[in-house]
């Protein structure tokens, strides 16, 4: 039923990694991170304890999928509550798929004139991109399968499993 593309090992050798970059990148700047619910959740937590800036932790859940597909269709469930003008602003997600969570998050969060907004993803699956969206920070890069754990789901099923991988079915 599953495969494992990345155990857990490996998940945390590349978290280290990227928590390093963005450390370096904004040395000297507090950032805003807005983790997106609540996939990214798992990645936020091991990210965000390895950065060495001053980081201010918000959350907003947003919903764009019906089971394996994205529907297309953005609704914002919970906001922040935090004025991000003028900050600089890190949306950590789990996945860029289509892109068109972001792009419509993007438009939202640019009206709030921040300093600065850059996306760090977990996983990128440039394959499925329907809209262009940057996202400067890349965990893995993976081809158009659908996948699990590290608190990705499927109808909200096996987050739990602290390793990735791939639904093969039901």
């Amino acid at each position: 039923m599953k495969n494992i593309l990345f155990n857990k090992d490996i998940i945390q050798r590349r978290v280290q990694e990227l928590g390093r970059q963005i450390s370096f990148d904004y040395s000297g700047h507090e950032i805003c991170v807005i983790v997106l619910l609540k996939g990214a959740f798992m990645f936020a937590s091991d990210l965000i304890r390895s950065l060495t800036p001053k980081v201010r932790v918000e959350f907003m859940k947003i919903s764009s999928y019906a089971g394996q597909n994205s529907t297309g269709l953005v609704k914002i469930d919970q906001d922040i509550d935090y004025d991000i003008h003028n900050r600089h602003v890190l949306i950590l997600e789990d996945i860029v798929d289509t892109g068109l969570t972001l792009h419509n998050l993007l438009d939202i969060l640019y009206k709030r004139n921040p300093a600065s907004i850059e996306i760090c993803s977990f996983l990128d699956k440039p394959s499925r991109r329907e809209v262009h969206v940057s996202v400067k920070y890349i965990g893995f890069v993976i081809e158009n399968v659908f996948v699990v754990g590290y608190g990705m789901d499927y109808n909200q099923m096996w987050r739990q499993y602290p390793d990735i991988q791939i639904i093969e079915g039901d």
